[in-house]
């Protein structure tokens, strides 16, 4: 039955190995997903030394083989073909016999993997400088290395038809919401799919809200800030075969944090936590203030800086709104090139393509000088954001500002500015508020917003996931 379902798979192997003349053994395996010296030592090895035979007395010759022979750590009997399928296929050994219907597991894992490093996605000065990596079972033993309680729970599913891809829903028993952790028990038990390659597929079929900027989970390399945040009550979703776990639920303000906030003294944290919120403001509304007040409310500018600005702005043949969206969506294309480059040159071209294009772009009378720093303000004020996906929500979230105060001046402004705000007052992350604790109001939780408290007054994280700081 196996030869027929794995027929015209060269990596798959089919070892005979004769104990007597009743009795044979046939060892199944993926040559490329299974260690060769596991499988020496610990299955071919007695099979082929010790030679288990059909008169080993009253027990099943598999049976005597388990507990007798086979000394690895994870092995199991099974009678499901299914199950026996994907064993094969998550880089066990199986083991047939004749006369026995069964087969049994026996792991010996050979997957390549990377070592630990420290993830470039999210550095720290100061803390950790170990990351997840593609294996879920090493990201699995960091995550306990840090939590070394019995109420860490790990509840293991199987998504992806064609994939078998393993995930695990991990939590704190009594710490996170229970009604919750069934809401995402269900969710994600709820995925129909015939591939699961990454983290951001759950994500984006598991979310409440589809059509928003803002990410409703966190999407993290780090296994202490996973760790923070199922202290905190929150949940985590690892899965194998990519170094990104989810945190759910998620709040605006889980987006404008760094877990380095707390390994620093809480001054310079809450003085850093503050600086993110200005350039968070910067980041959104700088060029749209540029626009509006240049095109319709020249009077709110001193006439010396509205001199300088219309002399800067004589030769240029565009209006400000096109002449600030044209840097914008230049600055965009030098940042993404940037990122897809080889990581020696990436960051070279992003510079040297940004000094030369504004340079030449001001010296030809395309763009005027205002316009260039304004938009570099702007995209250095989005690069403070510590969270990659909530940081390209905001830089999303500029445009259409940008065109509001283009069209309608200062009340565009203020009308994007009410609907980014409603719209984050109505967003819920798995039932928490997105904008909580602020909306609704809890003052018990603001103490860690715009401040971080020093660490003696906040001994134990307060149960529930409105918390959802870390």
């Amino acid at each position: 039955m196996l030869k027929n379902i794995f027929r015209n798979c060269s990596d798959i192997v089919f070892r005979s190995i004769r104990a007597d003349e009743k009795m044979r053994w046939t060892v199944v395996f993926i040559s490329t997903l299974v260690e060769d010296k596991l499988l020496e030592e610990h299955v071919l090895g007695p099979l082929l030394e010790d030679r288990p035979c059909s008169d080993m007395g009253l027990r099943p010759a598999m049976e005597v083989l388990k507990d007798r022979f086979i000394s690895v750590g994870t092995v199991a009997i099974t009678s499901d073909l299914s199950a026996t399928v994907r064993f094969v296929l998550s880089g066990y050994a199986i083991i047939l016999t004749t006369g026995d219907n069964r087969a049994m597991s026996v792991s010996v894992p050979g997957k390549a993997k990377r070592g630990l490093e420290e993830p470039s996605s999210e550095p720290v000065v100061r803390g950790p400088r170990d990351g997840f990596i593609e294996n879920i079972s090493t990201n699995v033993g960091l995550i306990r290395g840090r939590l070394k309680t019995s109420r860490l729970k790990l509840e293991t599913l199987t998504i992806g038809e064609l994939t078998q891809t393993e995930v695990m829903i991990a939590y704190i028993e009594g710490v996170a919401d229970a009604a919750v952790v069934d809401e995402v028990r269900k969710r994600v038990g709820d995925i129909r799919i015939d591939g699961l390659l990454e983290s951001n597929n759950i994500e984006e079929m598991i979310e409440d809200v589809t059509f928003t900027p803002f990410p409703q989970m966190q999407s993290t390399e780090r296994p202490d800030v996973v760790a923070a945040g199922l202290l905190g009550g929150n949940i985590a979703i690892l899965v194998d075969s990519t170094p990104f776990a989810l945190l759910l639920p998620m709040t605006f303000w889980a987006g404008m944090q760094s877990i380095e906030d707390y390994y620093i003294r809480w001054p310079i944290a809450t003085f850093v936590r503050w600086i993110r919120m200005i350039f968070l403001v910067i980041a959104i509304f700088a060029p749209a203030l540029y626009v509006a007040i240049t095109t319709f409310h020249q009077e709110m500018i001193p006439t010396s800086l509205l001199l300088s600005i219309a002399g800067s702005r004589e030769p240029v043949p565009f209006p400000a709104l096109i002449e600030a969206l044209l840097m914008e969506i230049i600055f965009e294309a030098l940042r993404e090139a940037g990122i897809r480059l080889p990581k020696q040159i990436g960051q070279a071209i992003s510079i040297v393509g940004a000094l030369v294009i504004g340079q030449s772009a001001v010296e030809a009378g395309i763009i005027s000088a205002p316009v260039v720093i304004i938009v570099s303000i702007t995209g250095i004020a989005a690069f403070t954001i510590p969270r990659y996906s909530f940081a390209n929500g905001v830089r999303l979230l500029r445009f259409p500002v940008l065109f509001l105060a283009g069209t309608l001046g200062l009340y565009g402004i203020a009308l994007g500015f009410l609907g980014i705000l409603l719209h984050l007052c109505t967003l819920r992350s798995f039932g928490v508020p997105y904008f909580a604790p602020v909306a609704p109001l809890s003052i018990r939780n603001l103490k860690d917003i715009a401040l971080r408290v020093p660490v003696w007054s906040k001994t134990r994280q307060p149960p529930g996931p409105e918390t959802g700081n870390r």
